[in-house]
C-alpha cells in the first residue's frame, strides 16, 4: 500500500518515496471531488454530520499526506523529491483555491448560519461557520466566473513562486563553500567549528577547511573569527543569497516583483485597497495604519537605545579592536568582544554548559511543572537518524500528544527553526485523533565523542518552537477547523512561543538544565547573573532591526512607494528607524522567506505584536515568583487549550484579567 494513503497511525517516513507522491495526490484529490459532489446534495438541509464532517475527513487526509510531502521536501530535500513536490503543488493549490470558491458549498454554510439549528450549535461550531463564510469571501466565492478563473491562476502562480523562492535560497546555501588553507585565518574560531570545517573539506577531497552559510558554520565565523577577510567573504555571500549577484537561475529578484504584483491583483479583485488590507481581515490588528503606528511608537522608544548601542560599538571597535571604520561584517565580532569585556563571559563559555540531553531534560521539566505533563521517549518511523520522537502523557499516563524533534543542520534541510503539524486533534463521532507535531531547528550536530551543545540563544529558540508545539498539542478543541493553531489570528500565534522563552531566564530553571561538557558542573549562579545583566545587551539594535523588517513588509504590501523597487523602500525605512546601514549590495529581500515563501506576508509585525501579549502574560508569573503550577494550568486552560475557538483577545483577557499593555515588553527589553 502507498504509505501516503495510510492514515491509520503515524506517518510511515521509513517507507515514503518520491514515486509515491503522484499516485497519492491523484487518489486523494479524486476522493475529495467525489465527496464534494455528495455533500453539495445536502446544501439545502445541511447538518454537521451530512455536510461538514464528510468533506472535513477527505480534506484532512489530503492535508496530512501533502503535509508529509512538504515536510520531507523541507528537511531531506532531494532532486527527485523536489520534482515530485513541484509537479503536484499546482494540483493541490488548485483544489484548495477552487474549494474556497465553490458557491454550492458557500450556500451550504449560509444555510447552516441561517438555519433554525444554528443557535443550538456550540459556540465553537458557530465560530467555525463564521470563519468559513469569511474565508469563502476572501477566497473569491462571490466573484464572477471570469474573475474566479483569474483569482485561481493567481493562487497557483503565487504557490509556485513561493516554492521557487525557497528552493533558490536552499540551493544557494547548499552550493556555497569558502575554502581556507591558511591556518592563521582560523584564529579565534571554536574547536568544534574548525573540526566540522575540516571534516567537510575531507569529505569533498579538498585541502584545509570548508565553511558554509548554514548557521552552525556562518554564525561562529561572524562572531569569533579574527580574520576580517574571512568574515567579509562569508558576510557578502550571505547578504547576496539568491540575488542577481549570484547564479542567474537562483535569483529571487523577479519573483519578489511578481509575488507583490499578484498579491495586489488578488486584493483588488476582492475589493480591498491593497494586499495588507486583505491580510489583516483575519488578524487581531484592524488596519495597516494601526500596525504602522504601533511599530513607529515602538521604534521611537527603542531608537535612542539603539543609537547608544551603536555608538558603544563604534568606540569599542576603535579603542580595543583597531577597527577605525566599523563595517557590517565586524558587528557580530566586535559585539562579542564588547560583551566579554563588559560582562566577562562569552557565548562560547556558556555553550559548554548546555549539552543537548540536559537542555531537553530541563525543557521537559518546565512542561511538567507548568502543565502536569510528562514527556517520554517513544518510537516512530523517522526521516533521518538524528530525529527523536516523544509522547506527552497526562497525570493519568494517557497520551495527549506526540512530537518529533529534528535539531541539527545538514545539507538538504532548509534553514531556520519552525513547528509544523503532522496530525491535528479532532473528533468525529467515535473517531478521535491526538495531535502530533514536528519541531525543527538547525543547531550544530555533535562533533567526535562529545554531545551537541547549544548556545543560550539556541536554547531560547528551542523553547520558542516548543511553545508553538504546545499550542498545537494541548488543544482541547475537538473540531478540526479551530483545533490547535487552526483559526488563531496570525498576529497572536506567536504568543505561546514567545511566552516560553521567558523561562530560559529563570535561575531555578536554567540551573537544572546545565552540565559542563568537560567538568560536569552546573552553571554557576555568578555566571548566570552576568548573563542576566547582559540580557538586554544591544536590545535597542535588535528591536529596531525587527521593526525595520516589519515596516518593510507592511509598506510593500500596502503599495506604498510602489513606483520604487523593494530595495529603495527598504532603504527609506532604514533611514527612518535603523542605526546599522548595510552596504549597497546587500540583498535582504531576496532571502526574506517569512513574507515571500511563508505565512507572514503583511504579518511580520506579528512578532512584535505578539511579544506585547507574551510579555504581559508572563508578567503574571513574575508577580507570583516565576514558574508557577497554578498559573501554568490557567495559561493552558485559557490560551493553549482554546485553539482558535474564540478570539485571541478574549483568551488573553480571560487569562490576564484585562487587555494587554506594552509596559512589560518595554521593561523586559530594558527600555524603561
Amino acid at each position: 500500500m502507498n504509505p501516503l494513503l495510510d492514515f491509520s497511525g503515524l506517518p510511515r517516513f521509513d517507507q515514503i518515496q518520491p514515486s509515491h507522491v503522484d499516485e497519492a495526490i491523484t487518489v486523494l484529490i479524486d476522493q475529495c471531488h467525489q465527496t464534494l459532489e455528495q455533500v453539495i446534495q445536502h446544501n439545502h438541509e445541511p447538518s454537521w454530520e451530512n455536510f461538514v464532517w464528510p468533506l472535513e475527513k477527505v480534506n484532512e487526509e489530503l492535508s496530512r499526506a501533502w503535509g508529509q510531502v512538504s515536510h520531507l521536501n523541507s528537511v531531506v530535500n532531494t532532486p527527485e523529491l523536489r520534482d515530485a513536490y513541484n509537479r503536484n503543488l499546482p494540483i493541490v493549490t488548485e483544489y484548495w483555491a477552487k474549494l474556497a470558491q465553490n458557491l454550492a458549498l458557500y450556500e451550504g454554510f449560509k444555510q447552516l448560519r441561517s438555519g433554525k439549528g444554528f443557535d443550538s450549535l456550540s459556540t465553537v461550531r458557530q465560530k467555525i461557520i463564521h470563519n468559513e463564510l469569511r474565508d469563502f469571501r476572501l477566497g473569491g466565492a462571490e466573484l464572477s466566473d471570469k474573475d474566479k478563473q483569474l483569482f485561481l491562476q493567481l493562487e497557483n502562480d503565487l504557490a509556485e513562486a513561493a516554492a521557487k523562492f525557497e528552493q533558490n535560497l536552499l540551493d544557494t546555501m547548499n552550493e556555497y563553500t569558502y575554502q581556507v588553507t591558511d591556518h592563521a585565518m582560523l584564529s579565534g574560531l571554536p574547536k568544534d567549528v574548525i573540526k566540522t570545517a575540516q571534516d567537510l573539506a575531507a569529505s569533498k577531497d579538498k585541502e584545509g577547511y570548508l565553511f558554509t552559510l548554514h548557521a552552525p558554520s556562518y554564525i561562529p565565523v561572524m562572531q569569533y573569527a579574527q580574520s576580517r577577510e574571512l568574515r567579509e567573504a562569508l558576510y557578502y555571500a550571505y547578504a547576496t543569497r539568491a540575488s542577481e549577484l549570484g547564479k542567474p537561475q537562483w535569483d529571487n529578484t523577479h519573483l519578489i516583483s511578481s509575488i507583490l504584483k499578484w498579491r495586489a491583483d488578488q486584493a483588488q479583485l476582492l475589493g480591498f485597497k491593497h494586499y495588507a488590507e486583505l491580510s489583516l481581515e483575519s488578524k487581531m490588528a484592524k488596519s495597516a495604519e494601526e500596525v504602522m503606528t504601533f511599530l513607529r511608537q515602538l521604534a521611537s522608544k527603542a531608537k535612542p537605545y539603539a543609537q547608544q548601542d551603536w555608538q558603544d560599538l563604534v568606540v569599542f571597535a576603535q579603542e580595543q579592536c583597531a577597527i577605525d571604520e566599523l563595517m557590517p561584517w565586524d558587528v557580530a565580532y566586535v559585539s562579542e568582544k564588547l560583551r566579554v569585556a563588559r560582562y566577562d563571559f562569552s557565548d562560547l563559555e556558556v555553550k559548554n554548559y548546555f549539552p543537548e540531553d540536559k537542555v531537553l531534560e530541563g525543557l521537559f521539566r518546565v512542561i511538567h511543572t507548568l502543565y502536569g505533563l510528562t514527556v517520554v521517549a517513544d518510537n516512530a518511523p523517522v526521516w533521518h537518524k538524528d530525529v527523536k520522537f516523544y509522547s506527552l502523557l497526562n497525570q493519568h499516563q494517557q497520551r495527549v500528544g506526540q512530537f518529533y524533534i529534528d535539531l541539527y543542520a545538514r545539507p538538504g534541510k532548509r534553514g531556520g527553526a519552525w513547528m509544523d503539524e503532522a496530525i491535528t486533534r479532532r473528533r468525529r463521532g467515535h473517531d478521535f485523533a491526538i495531535p502530533v507535531a514536528y519541531l525543527t531547528c538547525n543547531f550544530s550536530a555533535p562533533v567526535g565523542d562529545k554531545p551537541a551543545t547549544f548556545t543560550h540563544d539556541e536554547v531560547i529558540t528551542l523553547f520558542h518552537e516548543f511553545g508553538h508545539g504546545l499550542h498545537h498539542l494541548l488543544t482541547e478543541v475537538d473540531d478540526l477547523s479551530v483545533s490547535g493553531i487552526h483559526g488563531v489570528e496570525w498576529d497572536a500565534v506567536e504568543l505561546p512561543s514567545q511566552f516560553m522563552e521567558n523561562f530560559c531566564w529563570e535561575w531555578h530553571v536554567l540551573r537544572d538544565m546545565t552540565r559542563h561538557v568537560d567538568t560536569g558542573e552546573s552553571l554557576p549562579q555568578e555566571l548566570f547573573q552576568r548573563m542576566t545583566q547582559a540580557k538586554n545587551f544591544q536590545s535597542g539594535m535588535q528591536t529596531v532591526r525587527q521593526i525595520e523588517f516589519a515596516l518593510f513588509d507592511m509598506q510593500i504590501h500596502c503599495g506604498l512607494l510602489a513606483d520604487q523597487s523593494p530595495l529603495n523602500v527598504l532603504s527609506q525605512i532604514r533611514e527612518e528607524v535603523a542605526v546599522v546601514q548595510p552596504p549597497h549590495w546587500h540583498r535582504f529581500p531576496n532571502s526574506f522567506s517569512h513574507i515571500f515563501a511563508g505565512g507572514y506576508a503583511a504579518g511580520y509585525y506579528s512578532y512584535k505584536w505578539a511579544e506585547v501579549l507574551s510579555a504581559d502574560a508572563y508578567s503574571l508569573f513574575e508577580e507570583n515568583g516565576g514558574l508557577n503550577t497554578t498559573i501554568g494550568h490557567r495559561f493552558r486552560e485559557e490560551i493553549l487549550s482554546r485553539g482558535g475557538s474564540r478570539p485571541a483577545l478574549d483568551s488573553f483577557v480571560a487569562f490576564r484579567g484585562r487587555e494587554p499593555t506594552i509596559d512589560a515588553l518595554l521593561r523586559h527589553n530594558g527600555m524603561v
